[in-house]
């Protein structure tokens, strides 16, 4: 199972999109689970190693390059998501789905 964080902001509507994304997946029958967490934890979740894909929410990019920092030291890709990708509608999940495959 592959697992992926998106950070963002409160890590409320990112849970929501997390949940569908995964949802998807296994629809697809692809082993891939998609969480969300705070801005404010993003960086020590990122130290855990726990997670094969990093995303920063579009709210939050201001925090990408602190945040990729720590995903370098983990040896861990971390990506900015699109606008388009970040809304909670069956057509913006298929595209955070697009950017996960394409970077996990």
């Amino acid at each position: 199972m592959k697992k992926a964080l998106i950070i963002c902001a409160g890590g409320m509507s990112s849970s929501v999109i997390a949940k569908r994304t995964t949802e998807l997946f296994t629809e697809q029958g692809k082993e891939i689970e998609l969480d969300a967490t705070s801005a404010t934890q993003g960086a020590t979740t990122i130290e855990k190693d726990k997670y094969d894909l990093y995303l920063v929410s579009p709210q939050t990019k201001m925090y990408f390059d602190n945040l990729k920092k720590a995903a370098d030291k983990v040896n861990k890709p971390i990506v900015n998501i699109p606008p388009q990708a970040y809304v909670p509608i069956p057509m913006g999940i298929k595209k955070l789905a697009g950017v996960v495959e394409e970077n996990i």
